[in-house]
């Protein structure tokens, strides 16, 4: 399978990085309600009111209804740089092999903000079964630094790879 940048009969495929630009929008979307939430966390919110404020999440926005909250949005991040790293990115490398500094970088991000992701969940687990001040903080300062490595990962990659995503016809049998 090899993608076409150039076709006369196809218009410019935009729909493919208007899809990643709205997938990011979500993701900050929602980063910026936990990043709410870790901060009642850090300020001693009670365990009850947080386990509250993450099922009202269910019923915001459209990662939240699809039966996300804080552990499964780290899930949805893991599984949308899992699809970029085993479908896209090798198509860009295949494509435009100029990218490929580009892709290594992208490649790295996703293995640190992995790291994030699954300190994230541990730190949650913490705070459910032990609600110390040290599982507050460590979830707060995870999800700060999850924060701060997710959002610039979005901008690199949508200004990076954005302008490729644009001209691109999809997928196109060989």
């Amino acid at each position: 399978m090899t993608i076409s940048t150039t076709t006369a009969t196809k218009p410019p495929a935009e729909g493919l990085f208007r899809e990643l630009l709205w997938v990011h929008a979500m993701i900050r979307r929602d980063l910026a309600t936990v990043q709410c939430l870790a901060a009642r966390v850090e300020a001693g919110a009670p365990a009850e009111e947080v386990r509250t404020t993450i099922r009202g999440l269910q019923t915001e926005g459209p990662l939240w209804k699809l039966r996300v909250n804080c552990l499964s949005y780290c899930r949805f991040v893991h599984h949308h740089h899992t699809l970029e790293d085993s479908l896209l990115f090798p198509i860009l490398r295949r494509t435009e092999p100029a990218l490929g500094s580009v892709v290594d970088r992208l490649e790295a991000d996703h293995l640190q903000i992995a790291g994030y992701l699954d300190a994230v969940e541990t730190a949650a687990d913490g705070l459910e079964t032990e609600d110390e001040p040290v599982h507050r903080e460590q979830l707060a300062a995870t999800l700060a630094g999850l924060a701060e490595h997710l959002l610039s990962h979005l901008a690199f990659e949508e200004e990076s790879i954005g302008p490729i995503l644009s001209r691109w016809h999809g997928p196109q049998a060989e």
